[in-house]
């Protein structure tokens, strides 16, 4: 096996003997700007559902303090800033952004001499690749000229490049991959049976139910590593592998290592956005924080390891922190994977930035809790001096004073008599579809992030306007659309309402129940059942409380599930239009290699199917074609429902990960839809 690379200590894993030294480490202090960021997050948690699909992209400016995010439309400008983020207008949106990465990720295939990284930088609007001129060639030229024409590419040119990296380290908390040299804790984590685990670098586990052990020499075991084969992953889905911890006297804690300060104690994790400050504990660099500079990018290590989804970071790093702890504050973000060969302090190339795996997505993929402590547990002060400050016939809006928290306050709710009427996040609110000449009684109560709720404030009675209310209905909303589906959620589309005075929002029926609400034409519903049908209905409600009639309905079906099947499914709908490649995605949770043959099944409408390219993307990269335009003169036949396609998979090709089916219509004249398409592996 390769030599294992030595991870960070981070004392999430306590032994009796082996990791006492984290719990009498001494103090890490706060950094500066810490509680902007963590405000920042939670404004972004508490963005409109509306907002959320309008973004381009997200961060946290350090210098102005505040949550950033990408629109492309001033409208949405207004909106974000009403929301209480910074907002800025940009050319691309965040589909415009992962189709043109689709196409360098196509253009580099297998890889490229030289070509190391490749992601969306958000703040710059634009797709970074990186490359190190060092080991550039006539190909890396060739490929070059092609991402150059593109457009809204940025290439990068820098002498080095990371490495996953490796080196003796010195006393930390490390543990033993049988006789191998050092790795290192990453983060505590049980799983559903209470089964004791931690986490760590993929390339520190790769070998399949190897002894750990908490000392050199093959002493005090604390367990096996990688069991049954299946808990170590080191390619393109990422970096991350688990330690089952078995041996008795050996206990969890979710106490991190800060190297001479007090221990910092995990309450939880969370994801990482550009411009957070973010610090990792390691074996050799000690406790070293930066900036987060990219998130969700590859890295080509070389050897044919590339790694996509990896977080970019200006914090120094040295071959021995792998594995190791990365934190936002307290909470947990990542597994360290890779870096410069030495330790660079404020790196301005990317070819000298530290990498990690975020930790939530091995979590998720083997179902595991992480181990946490602490917390906040206390609630906001009720919000004071709560007013009406204007009413009409059948409305009454609202102000009051801001709670405090000893974190942040995120939402308030207002409360019509004992019935939530609204959620705002800031200090005014307006309450629609009251009866004119009628008293009214509210009260206000404060949430935080960790969802506590402050008592009531005083109540405040306000009374309507007299005289006649809009009794007239907005009409029903127009040309309802799935636009996406997840195996929980299926995202809707749809043609604004009129009203003679106007539209306040729009309420989503999952049959006859209402699923969500809107205040643009854009919602998502969430909770819902793998690999379901599903049908939904919008409605227009104005100021008066009046509803329109149901918009005609729409059909959809969410993705399948970690069903243990291996037929994954995408039902939402992608034109396919004149000379422009139509990019649909699966994630696959099937095990093991790609079954031979790999089977595709596509459910598309097109006037002429000699048009069309038909292209497979494995999530190695690899592409499988399965139908080419035959080139010349040629007469049209229309794409046949539910056409099925094969593929023989390469060798050592993965059933797991994310699958796109890309179809190119090189045609001019004709267009169609792809509207269902699946995949058996």
């Amino acid at each position: 096996m390769r030599s294992k690379i030595i991870a960070a200590a981070c004392g999430s894993v306590m032994a009796i003997g082996a990791f006492t030294a984290v719990q009498s480490a001494a103090a890490a202090q706060p950094d500066a700007g810490a509680q902007q960021q963590k405000e920042a997050h939670q404004r972004f948690e508490g963005l409109s559902q509306d907002l959320r699909g309008k973004l381009a992209g997200h961060w946290f400016d350090a210098a102005a303090g505040k949550l950033t995010v990408a629109v492309q439309t001033e409208n949405a400008a207004r909106q974000a800033r009403a929301e209480g983020a910074n907002a800025v207008v940009v050319q691309r949106s965040a589909a415009d952004l992962e189709n043109l990465l689709g196409d360098v990720k196509e253009l580099i295939g297998d890889g490229v001499p030289g070509v190391f990284s490749w992601g969306v930088d958000v703040r710059d609007n634009q797709v970074d690749v990186t490359v190190n001129t060092s080991r550039k060639t006539e190909a890396t030229e060739r490929f070059l000229t092609r991402v150059r024409a593109l457009g809204g590419v940025n290439v990068v040119e820098t002498k080095s490049q990371q490495r996953q990296q490796a080196g003796t380290v010195q006393a930390g908390s490390p543990w033993w991959p049988g006789s191998e040299t050092y790795c290192s804790v990453g983060f505590a984590a049980t799983d559903a049976n209470g089964g004791k685990h931690f986490l760590t670098a993929g390339h520190c586990t790769n070998d399949a139910n190897q002894a750990a052990y908490g000392q050199t020499g093959q002493q005090n075991r604390l367990g096996t590593s990688n069991v049954g084969g299946t808990r170590s992953v080191n390619a393109r889905e990422g970096d991350m592998g688990v330690v089952a911890v078995t041996e008795s006297g050996w206990t969890l804690s979710p106490a991190v290592n800060t190297w001479g300060q007090p221990a910092i104690t995990v309450t939880g994790s969370a994801e990482a956005m550009v411009g957070d400050r973010v610090c990792h504990s390691g074996n050799t660099s000690k406790w070293q924080c930066g900036e987060v500079k990219y998130t969700n990018k590859a890295v080509d290590y070389g050897g044919g390891l590339v790694i996509e989804g990896l977080t970019w970071t200006t914090a120094c790093s040295k071959g021995g922190d792998s594995g190791g702890a990365w934190l936002l504050g307290d909470k947990a973000v990542g597994l360290h994977d890779g870096g410069p060969s030495q330790c660079v302090q404020n790196p301005t190339d990317d070819g000298d930035l530290s990498i990690f795996q975020p930790v939530n997505e091995a979590l998720r993929k083997w179902n595991l809790t992480l181990v946490t402590g602490g917390g906040d547990t206390t609630a906001p002060s009720a919000p004071g001096n709560p007013r009406a400050v204007s009413t009409t016939a059948s409305s009454v809006s609202l102000a009051w004073n801001a709670s405090t928290d000893n974190v942040a306050v995120t939402a308030y709710d207002v409360y019509n008599g004992s019935t939530l009427a609204t959620t705002v996040t800031g200090t005014t609110a307006t309450v629609n579809g009251l009866k004119a000449d009628n008293d009214y009684t509210f009260t206000i109560k404060a949430k935080d992030a960790a969802g506590n709720t402050s008592t009531a404030s005083a109540a405040v009675t306000a009374r309507t306007q007299p005289g006649s209310a809009d009794e007239e209905p907005p009409s029903a909303p127009g040309n309802l659309r799935s636009t996406g589906v997840t195996a929980s959620s299926v995202s809707l589309a749809w043609d604004a309402s009129t009203d003679n005075v106007g539209v306040t929002g729009y309420e989503v029926l999952n049959g006859t129940t209402v699923a969500t609400t809107a205040t643009g034409t854009t919602a998502t519903v969430t909770g819902l059942t793998a690999d379901t049908a599903y049908t939904f209905t919008v409605r227009a409600v104005d100021a008066a409380g009046n509803q329109s009639k149901q918009s005609a309905a729409v059909n959809a079906r969410t993705s399948s599930g970690n069903t243990g099947g291996r037929t994954f499914t995408n039902d939402t709908d992608h034109q396919i239009r004149d000379y422009q490649v139509a990019v649909s995605a699966v994630r696959s949770t099937a095990t093991g290699q790609a079954r031979n043959p790999i089977t595709v099944r596509v459910d598309a409408t097109h006037p002429c199917q000699e048009d069309l390219n038909v292209t497979l993307v494995a999530p190695s990269g690899r592409t499988y074609p399965l139908m080419r335009t035959p080139g010349g003169g040629y007469s049209c036949h229309p794409f046949p429902a539910g056409r099925t396609f094969s593929a023989v998979p390469g060798a050592g090709e993965a059933a797991s990960g994310t699958w796109t089916l890309r179809i190119g219509d090189n045609g001019p004249g004709d267009t169609g839809v792809l509207s269902s398409w699946s995949l058996t592996v």
